[in-house]
């Protein structure tokens, strides 16, 4: 891939994507293939011209490409995932010498120099995820008076030991009966008879959370001990009481209110009709097989996936049952195995959105809108449109189905940011089927507009998925469990509806209108899917522009100044996970990473800084700095994690964000690139 006078990439030279046998990720290869974490950054020697960066970014990313037209990156979390993936093969009966030995090697990689582990790149230590590790390690064969495991033991009984830890953590110790289940919190299966006009039914959760919580209904009722193959004491506060019950809340709060409806639950549990828990034990398990996705999992990511399995299994479902070998079949292809001979899980994985993202970075790139690489991938993109009901018609039942997952395999969830971000990549691209092209285009804005809140925004999975009692359950202490509107899928919807004339429509108003209202005070946007603040406002600013909001307009140029002062003095920008804990101390703040400078740099071109012969000062600044960080291959070296499952509770490192972000950005200094842009 070379550039031309004018920074453009040379549509005559490697016109063809690359073809690869195999999935391929920007760290590496996945699925039995091979991985390499880490890269080491090279100091530039000043000499690199933007252009040049942009070249090499493109042909790196063209070299990405799978044959068939998709990209994936790998999708990086914590060690949980990894201890959780032997927990479960314990459970079962399955784990293995070589999977354990693997598995062990790749979390003891990732503890620190005090004997924790965090949840992402130099986090504070996490108790959970510390506890969860140790005991990975102990079941492949760790002495617990070896150093790193004598370290770890001293910060979880300094932590407050076991009986401080989450409530999954402590379920999974309880499947081996290192802590008791009347020390949990009860969900019992017969929540599925509860109405869907009454609160705290399961479609009140957002759905990775009812995809969790229905198995772990089944495993609640079933309470199964298999113990472990040795015990735990070292791991408590007072090795004489190491299940003390926590003290109640005061009766007037939520807390209270339900911590004391947990202890009815628990009474309930001892004397539930027998007739009635069959009968829910099987919708559970009904519910839970209709759920499955045609690659063998469930939802598209590991937590409903190993419960659904554990729960399955406790209904009588035998290991060599079609759903059971399909689901355990499915857990191969979220490893990873480096170079090294370790093995790591990813807790999802996301084509679709890597996809469409390198769709739209390449477009902005440079290359035609006919380039074969672009053909391929749209080709690919459509094969993918889901036009089947899925969850969301539970509250949208007349609505008809158009839209795009997130995963290769999950029809049961399409979601809101997915299908806008990929009609804009339809939408600039000449396809040789148009009028596919145009009607999987046409459903999509009509289910995305049929996805909107009454508020006038969108979450991500359903509709008016705003209740704030899930959240107040006991047992909801992992993670944000609904799916409220937030500003980074309104603003990609809006986008997108700008994009195809409709940026005038009432419905495209009204979601501007919650933008607008929603901006925090320093002129910033929360972002729920990234991190955090630079996210929501590299989201918002292109969308308010797109639909024709002036650049001079009050909340633009508020937003335009909360950037400029976020601005690290090397010239990029960073925000550290922390911001979604402690706001006034981290928000925009942290060390610079690409994919955050690049937000910032399309958000700051949206309101009209990146003009040729009127650049501003910060972005001309951030410009540099992604140029002089880049690496020789072509990529970015970024350890941090810029993505998030859960706001602070789960964060992601995408593997390719480090890349696609910075050709777009690059790419709209460079070429001017129209918002939107449409067939050009």
């Amino acid at each position: 891939m070379t550039a031309t006078a004018d920074g453009r990439l040379d549509p005559e030279y490697d016109s063809e994507p690359v073809a690869v046998t195999e999935r391929p990720s920007v760290m590496g290869n996945l699925n039995g293939r091979h991985s390499t974490v880490g890269h080491a950054a090279l100091p530039s020697d000043g000499a690199t011209t933007p252009a040049e960066a942009l070249a090499r970014a493109t042909s790196h990313l063209l070299s990405l490409q799978h044959a068939e037209g998709w990209w994936k990156g790998d999708l990086e979390t914590n060690v949980t995932m990894d201890a959780e993936d032997l927990l479960l093969r314990q459970f079962l009966g399955i784990r293995t010498a070589e999977e354990t030995a693997a598995s062990a090697a790749w979390i003891r990689s990732q503890q620190r120099a005090d004997g924790t582990w965090a949840t992402f790149h130099e986090g504070p230590p996490e108790l959970s995820a510390t506890v969860e590790a140790y005991v990975a390690l102990k079941l492949a064969g760790d002495d617990p008076q070896e150093p790193h495991m004598a370290a770890a033991a001293a910060y979880v009984r300094a932590a407050g030991g076991i009986a401080a830890t989450r409530v999954f953590t402590r379920i999974w110790l309880a499947l081996f009966g290192w802590w008791p289940w009347e020390r949990l919190p009860e969900m019992p299966p017969e929540v599925m008879f509860l109405p869907r006009w009454l609160p705290l039914n399961i479609y009140a959760f957002g759905c990775w959370a009812r995809q969790t919580i229905v198995p772990l209904t089944v495993v609640s009722a079933h309470r199964p001990v298999r113990p472990g193959p040795f015990e735990l004491t070292e791991l408590h506060t007072d090795p004489a009481d190491p299940f003390p019950e926590r003290p109640l809340s005061p009766a007037a709060s939520w807390d209270g209110l339900f911590e004391r409806l947990d202890k009815l639950l628990h009474a309930y549990h001892h004397v539930a009709a027998r007739p009635l828990r069959r009968l829910a034990l099987a919708k559970a398990g009904r519910w839970i097989v209709e759920r499955q996705e045609a690659d063998g999992c469930w939802g598209g990511i590991q937590p409903p996936a190993v419960y659904s399995l554990i729960a399955l299994h406790l209904l009588g479902y035998e290991l060599d049952h079609p759903v059971m070998k399909a689901g355990l079949a499915s857990f191969d292809k979220f490893t990873v195995h480096t170079e090294d001979g370790r093995r790591w899980m990813e807790a999802c994985q996301s084509p679709v959105w890597d996809t469409c993202l390198a769709t739209i970075a390449l477009r902005d790139a440079g290359l035609p809108a006919d380039h074969p690489a672009l053909v391929t991938s749209v080709g690919w993109m459509l094969d993918e449109e889901i036009t089947i009901p899925g969850d969301w018609s539970v509250r949208r039942p007349s609505l008809t189905p158009g839209g795009w997952a997130f995963e290769f395999e999950n029809d049961n969830y399409p979601d809101v940011d997915d299908t806008a971000e990929v009609v804009l990549a339809l939408r600039r691209v000449t396809h040789p089927e148009q009028a596919r092209l145009d009607g999987a285009v046409s459903r999509a804005v009509e289910w995305g507009l049929g996805m909107q809140s009454r508020n006038g925004a969108w979450g991500a999975f359903d509709v008016d998925n705003t209740s704030t009692l899930p959240n107040k359950l006991p047992f909801c202490d992992f993670g944000e469990v609904v799916d409220p509107p937030s500003a980074d899928v309104t603003a990609h919807m809006v986008e997108m509806l700008a994009e195809v004339g409709l940026a005038e429509d009432p419905r495209t108003r009204r979601g501007i209108a919650w933008l607008l209202a929603n901006q925090e005070a320093d002129g910033s946007w929360f972002g729920r899917w990234g991190t955090n603040y630079i996210y929501g406002t590299g989201s918002v600013l292109p969308a308010l522009v797109a639909a024709k909001l002036p650049t001079d307009h009050p909340a633009i140029r508020r937003a335009v100044g909360w950037l400029e002062s976020r601005q690290n003095a090397d010239g990029g920008w960073g925000e550290d996970m922390r911001s979604y804990a402690d706001p006034e101390q981290w928000s925009g703040r942290g060390a610079s990473t690409a994919s955050q400078t690049a937000w910032a740099l399309m958000a700051l071109m949206a309101a009209g800084e990146g003009m040729a012969g009127a650049r501003s000062e910060a972005v001309e600044r951030g410009v540099r700095w992604l140029v002089d960080t880049q690496l020789p291959s072509g990529t970015w070296d970024e350890p941090q994690f810029t993505g998030t499952g859960f706001p602070w509770d789960f964060s992601i490192n995408y593997h390719l964000y480090r890349l696609v972000f910075p050709v777009t950005a690059l790419g709209r200094y460079l070429h001017q690139t129209p918002l939107g842009g449409g067939r050009r």
